[in-house]
């Protein structure tokens, strides 16, 4: 599963070719398991609006847009005020093998393809999933409140903010707070890595590497880890995640960038998949385990 500096590497791709345009028409599959709000939904809130930016929020690629207020007045029963246009987001999460492409709008069409989003330079944006974990959704971020419940609709808690994914910013947590998350807490340390609702964006890769250069064997209670451990576990999780983004992240499976193009940041693997290799700092083998189900791999010399 693309974890968190795949999905940011393809936010940025996708910004960098699509910031500004027009989505003109939307296409979707026949297969349901994609779309997490209605087709109707989808239809409604993307066609005709403008993308305002693109960007991450822990493993899901969101998608600002913005309608002028004639335009939405015309497809809204909620209209916005005349001064102020309609605002939404596109949430994009891939799943297992998601994959989110701009593509020339002559070139073939991949096989699995659940969404087209046809912009107004003759450009498309393709989502691409053959196992179909992917999931698609959008956000009325002008209709702060859902009707008739009183209560805020989900993932926007404000108009201002929008989407906030279910946990921490693992890159912009501090010190302070991070511990806050693991006090006293009895699971091993990398199922608590991998709780969305604590961290968002960490996986199976990133938890990996990061306890390994904390020096942390992945079975050690979380709650239980000294306040050095954690400074060292804090401080390896944000310097792996930013050198994995800039290397573009890691192909270990389907992933790929909003180009195509595959990342780097494997070839930097210390202990994720080298299971019986020599540990690159002591030459110890490369032990594979299991943690709450995931395959997990470390070091028994140099992480305790």
């Amino acid at each position: 599963m693309p974890e968190l500096p795949e999905v940011e590497t393809i936010a940025n791709g996708v910004d960098q070719r699509v910031r500004g345009r027009t989505i003109l028409s939307l296409w979707l599959g026949s297969k349901p398991e994609p779309f997490r709000s209605t087709p109707a939904e989808l239809a409604h809130a993307l066609t005709g609006s403008a993308i305002e930016r693109v960007h991450r929020v822990g493993k899901h690629i969101v998608v600002d847009l913005t309608r002028d207020p004639i335009a939405a007045r015309r497809r809204s029963t909620a209209a916005p005020t005349k001064s102020q246009p309609w605002r939404g987001q596109w949430l994009v999460h891939l799943g297992m093998t998601g994959r989110l492409l701009v593509c020339q709008a002559d070139e073939p069409t991949p096989k699995h393809t659940h969404a087209i989003l046809q912009l107004d330079d003759t450009r498309e944006i393709r989502f691409v999933d053959s196992r179909r974990f992917g999931r698609l959704s959008v956000l009325d971020l002008s209709a702060e409140v859902a009707p008739n419940t009183g209560k805020r609709k989900s993932g926007a808690s404000s108009r201002d903010e929008g989407f906030l994914g279910p946990g921490q910013e693992p890159l912009d947590i501090s010190f302070d707070a991070f511990c806050a998350l693991f006090r006293g807490r009895r699971t091993p340390i990398k199922s608590a890595l991998l709780n969305q609702k604590l961290l968002h964006g960490v996986g199976n890769i990133y938890a990996d590497e990061s306890l390994f250069r904390a020096g942390i064997r992945p079975r050690r209670q979380a709650g239980r880890l000294t306040a050095k451990e954690l400074e060292c576990l804090h401080s390896a999780i944000q310097s792996v995640l930013r050198e994995a983004i800039a290397l573009g992240g890691s192909s270990v499976s389907d992933y790929v960038d909003a180009s195509g193009q595959k990342g780097f940041f494997q070839l930097e693997h210390k202990v994720y998949l080298r299971t019986g290799e020599p540990c690159l700092v002591c030459q110890t083998p490369v032990r594979r385990i299991l943690v709450a189900g995931r395959g997990t791999h470390f070091c028994p010399h140099c992480q305790h």
